[in-house]
Parts: structure tokens; sequence; C-alpha cells
């Protein structure tokens, strides 16, 4: 027995040696596959064209990693900046002779193609081509395209060009046939993003900002398409109205393209560009492998001073922070990185958010106060900075924002949910012993008491006080006046600037160069931020593919679509919500 119990011993021995060897391994292995994933990259032939796939670049910015236990950082250059400082690199390029955008097919927002188009217009001007080419264009494409020297489409496909329209679902008849319904209380006349909680259709509050919104991005939208494609804008409103981009001949007819054409004819038109034989490969090399060769070669400029652009995108949610969130520990210490590091002169807060979280706001607000007093802080917004995002951003010393920005939003609401009713239909009884009479709080399965409501309205009007304070303080406006222009409405950057709320119109760039101007400096280099601090499980997962919650996220985007995965995610969020939000009405999405 005893020498059955000794080999039984033994062999779990070995079996928990081997899995604890296994795992030192694995985590020696992600160290240094993931830290020397950086300097692996295709090289840049000569007489080469650059194929602008813009289809893995989402945000802004890609986001910086490290695990501190294991001293490891990884950059992943992705985002949008590494994609416009590429641009901007291959006009001095010998070995580019061109950009393809060839069946393109993304999810960035108007501001971000904006961008995106300045820069191509930029290249163009050094001598070198841009051209285009679809199967089909959305309009979210096709405003990118436009910009191209010469537009290609095939003789099946089309453009969808026909306007810009937002559909918001309402859900209280469904709260009622539930039984579970989303308790709220909001200031704002305009603050929409818990609307359809309240009621079965849409307020004449929301429909005119709606309209006005929709309105005002349109018309930004179609004249750059004018500019860019020398058609009136009335012939553009027109095409649009007619559905006059319908089919090729139909698009090609109102200039709208240049060429009707198959692929193989579109690649004949590059090599006769690169002045190339007919039966010779195209040396096409993709911009993110195009990104990891200029990341390469920027990184050993030398400058003397230094300007920090940090990136706060997503929902402000707290906490850490991500990529695709925003918390206050990644950015305040990189504010604060940024405010005691010499080198660094000024700083630009790059916002791209709809909202969220008030506390986390203010906690942020906060930390741009104290770095005012030591540097100059400049915000650039993106496609959108509104509410929370625009919190985070009144009181920069100077803002800029894209004529397409949506902003504003000033407004913030409190939700949660009550199940009162289902629990009484299947026979449901909370019953609650406390010590003091406000101890218990709220319960999901009573009535919300007057008390509670008053408590929480309380809450709400301080915290909408305070905002309309802050952005009077940092915009120099009578508080009066920010509360006119308030009540949760959302404007573009066009109709922002008219009102005070916003400095200037223009891009990242044009922010970045307005801090160096107010530090007197023209030898600088951005310098990227915020670094997220991440788990070792989390590197984990990366290197292992995806993690099964991934999985499940995937499997369910196949199931019901992107977009419907997308809403459910906003609905999960709102219902899921901690404490006072201050969150923009709806998402906008432009295509």
């Amino acid at each position: 027995m005893n020498f059955l119990k000794n080999v039984l011993a033994t062999f779990v021995g070995i079996i928990l040696f081997c899995m604890m060897s296994f795992f030192l391994l694995l985590i020696v292995g992600v160290v240094a596959s993931a830290g020397g994933s950086s300097s692996s990259s295709k090289s840049t032939k000569n007489n080469s064209v650059i194929k602008l796939d813009l289809a893995d670049v989402t945000n802004d910015y890609g986001g910086s990693v490290y695990i501190e236990e294991f001293d490891f950082r990884e950059t992943n250059n992705d985002g949008l900046i590494n994609v416009l400082q590429a641009i901007e690199y291959a006009k001095n390029d010998d070995k580019i002779k061109g950009i393809s955008i060839e069946n393109n097919s993304s999810s960035l927002g108007v501001t971000q193609r904006k961008a995106i188009m300045e820069q191509l217009e930029a290249f163009k001007k050094t001598g070198k081509f841009v051209v285009a080419y679809a199967d089909y264009y959305s309009q979210g494409e096709y405003y990118l395209a436009s910009v191209a020297d010469t537009v290609y489409m095939n003789p099946m496909g089309s453009i969808d060009f026909k306007g810009l329209a937002s559909e918001v679902l309402y859900m209280k008849d469904l709260q009622e046939k539930t039984g579970i319904h989303m308790e709220v209380i909001r200031h704002g006349k305009y603050k929409s993003a818990v609307e359809p909680f309240l009621q079965q259709t849409m307020s004449n509050e929301n429909k005119e900002q709606l309209t006005v919104l929709l309105n005002s991005i349109w018309e930004s939208y179609v004249g750059d398409i004018s500019k860019n494609r020398k058609i009136s804008v009335e012939t553009l409103n027109n095409v649009a109205t007619n559905l006059n981009a319908r089919n090729a001949n139909l698009a090609l007819e109102n200039k709208l393209i240049d060429k009707i054409a198959y692929l193989d004819q579109y690649h004949s038109g590059i090599k006769k560009a690169l002045g190339i034989k007919t039966d010779e490969e195209i040396n096409e090399i993709e911009i993110l492998d195009y990104i990891k060769n200029t990341h390469l070669n920027s990184s050993k400029i030398a400058a003397k001073d230094q300007i920090a652009v940090i990136f706060a995108q997503g929902e402000i949610q707290g906490g850490e922070g991500s990529v695709n969130t925003i918390g206050e520990k990644s950015i305040n210490r990189a504010l604060k990185e940024a405010r005691t590091n010499d080198k660094i002169k000024a700083v630009v807060l790059r916002v791209n958010s709809p909202g969220g979280s008030a506390l986390t706001s203010d906690i942020i607000w906060r930390e741009i106060e104290l770095t005012k007093k030591v540097k100059p802080v400049v915000v650039s917004m993106g496609d959108v900075a509104a509410s929370g995002g625009y919190y985070i951003a009144c009181n920069a010393n100077r803002i800029f924002a894209e004529p397409g920005t949506i902003t504003g939003s000033i407004g913030v609401f409190g939700m949660v949910p009550n199940f009162k009713k289902v629990a009484d239909k299947f026979g449901v009884n909370a019953e609650t012993v406390k010590t003091h009479e406000n101890a218990d709080g709220y319960s999901v399965f009573e009535e919300m008491s007057p008390k509670y409501r008053q408590t929480l309205t309380e809450s709400i009007e301080i915290i909408y006080d305070t905002f309309i304070s802050r952005v009077a303080v940092g915009r120099g406006i009578d508080k009066a006046k920010v509360d006119e222009m308030a009540q949760g409405r959302i404007w573009t950057g066009t109709m922002a600037k008219e009102l005070g709320l916003v400095d200037e119109l223009g891009s990242l760039d044009d922010a970045i160069a307005y801090a160096a101007k107010l530090v007197k400096t023209d030898d600088y280099k951005v310098k990227l931020y915020p670094e997220y601090e991440i788990e070792l499980a989390d590197l984990f997962r990366k290197f292992l593919g995806m993690s099964v919650s991934t999985a499940g996220q995937d499997a369910i985007k196949k199931e019901i679509g992107t977009e419907n995965y997308e809403l459910l995610q906003r609905m999960n969020y709102l219902k899921q919500s901690q404490g006072v939000q201050a969150m923009m009405p709806y998402h906008l999405s432009i295509k």
C-alpha cells in the first residue's frame, strides 16, 4: 500500500513540476515574442504603392500597455495617428510613388476620414498619385475616396449616396409588457440618452436637435466632396435626393467617379502610372506594414522639445481604462508625467468620447486644472467630445474641433432598473429589516421611494450645476448663458464655435502646432500617451489569440450582426452604469 502511495505521490509531483515548467516557459515566451514583435515588418521596395486598407484601424490611438512586474512594454501602432504620420512620412519617401484606396472598408468616423483626406491632399501636392477603386462605395468610403486623382468603380457597382438618417429605438411599451422598467432622473430637456426608456415616441426637442445636427454634418460632408470633385453642392444634393449614383453609369454621368472598370483594369492603370510592364507585379505595401517602417525611422529623430498627446477615447467608465475606454488612472498618470517631465513643453488632449461617469469626468477635469498651472493644455476633439467628453475638455487653454465633431450635450442623468412588476407577476416579495430609515437605499424589487428619488434628484442637480459652472469658468461665458445652451443639447463643431464652446475649427495637427506655438518651439517631436497597465492574464489571452469572452463576443456578433451587437452593448452599459452619468444621447454612425 505504501508503495502505491509513493508511486502516486511521485507521479503527481512530476505532473505538477511539468505544469509549472510549462507555465514558466510560456511566460518567458509571451514576453519575448510580444517584446520582439514590433521589430518584424515588411520592407518597402523601390517604386512602391501604399495600399490604404483601414479595416483594422478603429481608434485615434492604438495604445501602449505594460506589466510592471516583468518590466514589459508594448505599443500598438494601428491608430489613426499612426496612419497620418505614415502618410506624412511617405510624402518624402522616394520609394513610395502613390497610394491606392482599394475596396476599403472601415468603421472610422467622418472626422477621422477627414483627417486622412487632408493628409492625402498634402501627399498629392508632392506630385505623387492617389487612386481609388471599389466594387461598392458606402457614403463614408466614398467621402474618403473623393480625394483621389482618379476614382474607379466596378461596372456592377453603386454608391450609397442618399443623405443622412438616424434611427432611435423606443422601449417604453416593451418595459410595460415585460414588467422591467428603468427609473430615470435627468436634467436637460435635450438629455435624450434615457428618452427611449421614458416614452414610446421621439420628443419634439430630440427631433429638433437631430434635424439640425444631421443637416450640419451633411453640409460639412458634402462641402468636402464638392471641393474634391469640383461638383456643386446643389448638384450633389440632387444626386442624393434622386439616388443618382445607384449604378455605375449614373455615378459616371454625374461625375462622382472617373472610370468604370474591373479590378484588373484598375491595376493596369496603376502599372502605367508606375511605368512598369503589364505583366509585372505592383510593389504594394499595406499601410499597417508601412507604419511599422515609418515608426522605426521616426523614433530615431532627435528633437530638443516634446509635445505630449494624450488620447482620451471611448466611454468614460473609471478605473485604469483601456484603448477603448477612459479611466482616470491611466489619463491622470499621463497628465502627471507630462507636467513633471522637463522635456515636455505642452499637452494636447485628444478627446473622442460620448461621455460616461460624471465622477470620473470631474476627477480628470481636476488633473487638467493642476496641469494647466504648469504647462498649457490644448484640446483636439475627434468625432465625438460630448457630455462627459466635453466636461474633460472645457477647461483647456484652447479647444479645437472639426466641423463635423459632435459635442456639447451638457447635461446629466441617473438611471436604475426596477423589477417590481415582474416580481409581483411571479409571486416574489422582498422584505427588508433595517436599523435606520434610509439604510436599505434602493431595492430593485420595490417602487422607488419619494425619499430616494429626492436624494437622487439632488445629486443630479448638484452635478449639473457643477458641470455648467466648470464650462462657464473654463470658457469665460456667463453661467446663465451656458445653462441656456446646455440642457443636454448636442452641437456640431461648427455650431459649437459660433456658441463659444470651442475656439477653432481644425485638426489634431492644428492643435499640436498651436500648442508648440504657445511654448515657442519649432524643434519638437510628439510623444503619445497614455500607457495602460495590464495584468499578466491579459497578456496570456493575447498570446493565445483570444479569450473565452472574446470568442463569445465574436460568436454573438456573427449571429446578430455588428450593428445590433453595438446596440446591445450600449443598452447594457446604460443598465449597468453606476452613479450619475454625463452621456451623449445616442451613438451616431455615418455610412
